[in-house]
């Protein structure tokens, strides 16, 4: 089995490898405010899923500490003013807050040389008109990047995890960032208490249904976090964590209902080690991939 990965299609675009940068905005969450909710999504981190972020500084200063963090996976030999970043901000989200203050950081950072993409995470119901203006604007730049993290498209399994907004703001907020001409990435999560395998290949089902399609897919492991809610309930009343093998399964399964022009951002997910109560196995990232590489060539 054949799949698009993100690694092939940027070295067919930029001719060398891309390397993400995480990166700081400093930004909260609507669902841990009060906005829409206290506490964030259930798997959802104290660190906003941003654990291995750059800490809050000027982007340039971020930018010089996310590269020595990644110094030692650059090509040898290949000089330093022509390396190339993704500017990924990825803890909480990042189209949330002032939008000026947004657009100054996100301008400053699209300035350095050697970021070529500008990644945001956030929620489908933090694209308000204001917000959309700045990401065209950021687009016209240099390519603007924008992940939603519907995680389910079950309504059941969304209020179980607290997500915090219907299936119906998922889909306004895609059709916006389409109409806009921007870059659509889907967070999907395997593994969410509650849901069979058939369940999750459903939720790819839907986004494969899409017009247009997601330009790029995260596919995550569910991973149970100290200090999480989902740790509480996983304490208090276990529910089932897929073995490595079934993981396997139920992915290929999911990647087979892809559309083709759909990029492949990730096949799983590497929790902070520290933080990790399960699936254990996750732990060993090397191992891991080489087993769902394998498995994929395989299928």
């Amino acid at each position: 089995m054949e799949i698009r990965r993100l690694s092939d299609e940027l070295k067919r675009t930029y001719g060398q490898k891309i390397y993400r940068l995480s990166l700081s905005s400093g930004c909260t969450c609507p669902n841990r405010d009060g906005t829409v909710g206290y506490g964030g999504c259930s798997f959802c981190s104290m660190g906003g899923s941003g654990e291995f972020a750059a800490p809050l500084l000027p982007p340039e200063e971020q930018i010089r500490l996310a590269k020595e963090r990644v110094r030692g996976k650059m090509p040898s030999g290949m000089p330093e003013e022509d390396w190339r970043f993704i500017a990924y901000y990825q803890a909480f989200t990042n189209t949330y807050g002032d939008p000026e203050r947004l657009k100054a950081l996100y301008s400053e950072t699209l300035r350095q040389k050697e970021i070529c993409i500008l990644d945001l995470g956030t929620r489908p119901d933090c694209l308000g008109p204001e917000i959309m203006d700045m990401l065209r604007e950021l687009n016209q730049i240099k390519p603007v990047w924008v992940e939603l993290g519907l995680q389910t498209v079950h309504e059941r399994t969304a209020e179980r995890i607290n997500r915090g907004y219907g299936l119906s703001v998922f889909e306004e907020a895609w059709r916006n960032l389409k109409d806009s001409g921007l870059t659509g990435i889907v967070h999907v999560i395997l593994g969410l208490p509650g849901e069979s395998a058939d369940d999750m290949v459903e939720t790819c089902r839907y986004l494969a249904a899409l017009d247009p399609p997601p330009d790029g897919i995260k596919l995550q492991l569910l991973h149970v976090l100290e200090g999480t809610s989902l740790a509480e309930e996983y304490r208090r009343e276990p529910f089932p964590i897929m073995p490595l093998e079934e993981y396997a399964d139920v992915l290929i399964r999911c990647l087979k209902v892809l559309p083709e022009e759909t990029v492949i951002h990730r096949i799983t997910g590497d929790g902070p080690k520290r933080l990790l109560i399960a699936p254990k196995w996750s732990g060993d990232k090397k191992r891991v991939l080489n087993y769902l590489n394998q498995r994929i060539r395989e299928a």
